[in-house]
């Protein structure tokens, strides 16, 4: 009875991974499309008029209230909160009962991660160093794009060991998290403001409380939750890390004995099509907008920031992720999966550097100058693109049968 229960769990956690790379697969497709639709918006004069519709005031005004914010920033402060809640969400999941429950499981994505995000951030700080205007931005080549990175390994279909790919899904929620972490710290949206901490702190407070009694109204949670974020937006810290705060306070269990349909389950089935499917594309839209304009370099060569970027996506990405799990292995900390070997590791390091959302997003606030920011818009396309093909082309050849 034990090993089918076994069985039973083992073949419902492949049939959700499946699931998931599947819908990831289609989003990053989608995500692709929208990109390619805002470079053309903005590469041309006749169409620039479109994409500068993201720049029109959009208010919210109710009697002596007002939030006033560009279309554009509603959906980066707003709709970003929603997606960094389904984050926060998958995170939390894979804590409590996916792949990082256990110090075994969790050892090799959570030491690459650390490679896949030191390394880069290293590599950008030493292209940048004494560069005044650019040198906060090496957050930029810490992150990956998971849509993106499963879209690719999908194009070589079963061929691709699964272990694999729950390896990559595991090794992009840590990267999430870390990413996460960092925007929180290092890259405030504005001065900091106690008093709206505090605030967002009570409310931090009560949803704890309706955690603990594990109260399943959706509805006890989302209006705290906008409360929260606008605290938040006032407060200085990035509204969206609301969502990750919101997420950590939702319950994951019921009070019924033996339901596994949890509130935690529910918002992360009922987000996934909103979020993979309409916020991400529509941050692509208002975001990925930048002529390609190989003159905006300048005379002096390629900037610092394109150099950081370039090599820390594309060099330190699988470096970093290939040298920190091959200690980890070496030394025991950890284990490589089953049917999983070095050769297919190095090129999913490959596909780790295809940066593109929170990439983008961390470029967004690292640069006060806009010629900067599309700069570094720019190399992130660019570099994402490259990392894409060669990724695939590496995966292709490490996984062909012999």
């Amino acid at each position: 009875m034990t090993h089918m229960t076994s069985d039973l769990n083992h073949k419902k956690t492949r049939n959700g991974i499946n699931s998931l790379l599947q819908k990831e697969s289609t989003a990053g497709i989608l995500l692709l499309i929208c990109t390619m639709i805002s470079v053309a918006l903005a590469s041309f004069p006749e169409t620039e008029w479109i994409n500068n519709i993201w720049d029109k005031e959009g208010s919210i005004k109710i009697a002596d209230f007002s939030l006033d914010m560009s279309l554009r920033h509603w959906v980066n402060d707003a709709l970003m909160a929603i997606f960094f809640f389904s984050v926060g969400l998958e995170i939390k999941r894979e804590m409590l009962f996916g792949q990082l429950t256990s110090l075994k499981k969790s050892s090799l994505p959570v030491m690459a991660a650390i490679g896949g995000m030191a390394v880069p951030a290293l590599i950008y700080s030493i292209f940048n160093a004494g560069e005044a205007d650019t040198a906060g931005g090496w957050g930029i080549p810490m992150a990956t794009d998971i849509a993106f990175a499963i879209g690719i390994i999908s194009l070589l279909g079963s061929r691709v060991p699964a272990n694999l790919k729950i390896f990559l899904t595991a090794l992009a929620i840590v990267d999430d998290l870390g990413a996460i972490i960092v925007l929180a710290v290092f890259y405030p949206s504005h001065a900091l403001h106690l008093g709206w901490l505090i605030y967002a702190g009570i409310i931090m407070v009560i949803l704890f409380i309706f955690n603990r009694a594990r109260l399943q109204n959706r509805l006890l949670y989302i209006i705290p939750g906008i409360l929260m974020w606008y605290f938040t937006y006032r407060s200085g810290i990035h509204a969206t890390i609301a969502g990750v705060m919101l997420a950590s306070l939702i319950p994951a269990k019921c009070s019924e004995e033996g339901k596994e349909d949890s509130l935690m389950h529910k918002f992360i089935h009922g987000l996934h099509p909103a979020v993979n499917f309409l916020i991400i594309p529509l941050f692509a839209l208002a975001n990925a907008g930048v002529a390609i304009d190989f003159g905006i370099f300048g005379s002096e060569g390629i900037p610092p920031v394109s150099l950081g970027i370039f090599f820390g996506l594309l060099i330190g990405k699988p470096l970093g992720i290939f040298l920190l799990s091959f200690i980890g292995v070496k030394t025991g900390a950890a284990s490589l999966p089953e049917g999983v070997t070095w050769g297919q590791v190095a090129a999913m390091g490959l596909l780790g550097g295809i940066g593109f959302t929170m990439s983008i997003f961390i470029n967004s606030l690292a640069f006060s100058d806009p010629v900067i920011t599309d700069i570094g818009k720019m190399s992130i396309l660019l570099t994402s693109a490259i990392a894409a093909v060669t990724g695939l082309f590496a995966l292709d050849m490490t996984c062909r049968k012999k």
